[in-house]
């Protein structure tokens, strides 16, 4: 008869990435806000279409944020029978929904762009100039803010990537009022949102990118399978391992589950024990992880298993 053991340890919601970094979300979804304001009040007097699509895509940002932090406190809900994980994925959701919301500005302040090509309204330059250095003074303190935390949640990324875009996006308006100071040229206004627009597109992508590989339950990045199947056969005892799984609930929270097949001499109780011991120190030295579950299978028993199947 086979014996199933197993050794896991319990996912606490308040370990996720993006909850440890909730107060430097907080303090990046205010002074957005404010930029905001400052910029769609700044585009309205100067006629700007460059500085109207950097506060659109700075309002993105905001929505963004407080999405990942609805999320952050949604996955704060205990654990049921009828969702064991919790509502941690929700984090992730929130990120997918940010790449799309970026992905939609983009195509907007493009498509607004294009219509301005060869019928650019002048620009009051000084308001523009204005707003476009308080935005990226700004985007430079909330980077500041994110920048300790941004590998460890795809939100905190998500919102790091956004500001680092939005940065970006203020020099443009920058030197595009410069441009049209200095020698009067409408056109660059329109130019820069063009460049706007093409800056969010790439972001988008990877931050959906990532998104798609948790959903799809994709090997973490920086996890080698191969060297982690070597270091568990290398336990005494250990006779082969099959069906290795590795996924990611959501950011900072991976999984691990493998079948091992042990010697029939080292299923006894303690040596199952030992052997459990010995595989979740292994697995802890070279895979991050809280959450890990073997399935030991004594030689006979996967013999029997592999009669069953042929």
């Amino acid at each position: 008869m086979g014996h199933d053991h197993s050794h896991s340890h319990g996912i606490t919601a308040s370990g996720t990435g993006t909850a440890k970094h909730r107060k430097r979300l907080v303090a990046v979804l205010l002074i957005t806000l404010a930029v905001v304001l400052i910029q769609v009040a700044g585009a309205l007097v100067s006629g700007s279409l460059a500085l109207l699509a950097d506060a659109g895509h700075m309002l993105s940002d905001a929505a963004g944020v407080f999405i990942a932090l609805l999320a952050a406190w949604i996955a704060t809900r205990p654990a049921s029978d009828q969702r064991t994980y919790g509502y941690q994925r929700a984090e992730v959701l929130a990120a997918l929904a940010n790449a799309l919301v970026l992905i939609v500005i983009s195509v907007v302040i493009f498509t607004e762009a294009l219509r301005r090509i060869g019928s650019a309204p002048e620009v009051q330059t000084g308001v523009m100039l204005f707003a476009a250095v308080i935005g990226a003074v700004a985007n430079l303190v909330s980077l500041l803010i994110l920048r300790g935390a941004q590998k460890e949640s795809l939100n905190v990324r998500g919102a790091y990537l956004e500001v680092l875009g939005d940065l970006l996006g203020s020099f443009a308006v920058i030197v595009a009022a410069i441009v049209i100071m200095a020698t009067g040229y409408q056109a660059a206004d329109t130019i820069a949102s063009i460049l706007i627009a093409l800056m969010i597109l790439p972001r988008a992508w990877h931050l959906l990118r990532d998104v798609v590989d948790v959903l799809l339950e994709a090997t973490p990045k920086g996890v080698d399978v191969k060297m982690i199947r070597e270091h568990i056969l290398a336990v005494d005892g250990v006779v082969s391992v099959h069906d290795i799984h590795i996924w990611t609930i959501t950011s900072g929270v991976p999984v691990f589950s493998a079948h091992v097949v042990v010697e029939d001499a080292a299923m006894g109780a303690l040596g199952a024990d030992r052997v459990l011991d010995k595989l979740v120190t292994c697995l802890g030295s070279h895979f991050d992880t809280e959450h890990c579950t073997f399935q030991l299978e004594p030689t006979s028993h996967a013999e029997h298993e592999t009669h069953q199947h042929a």
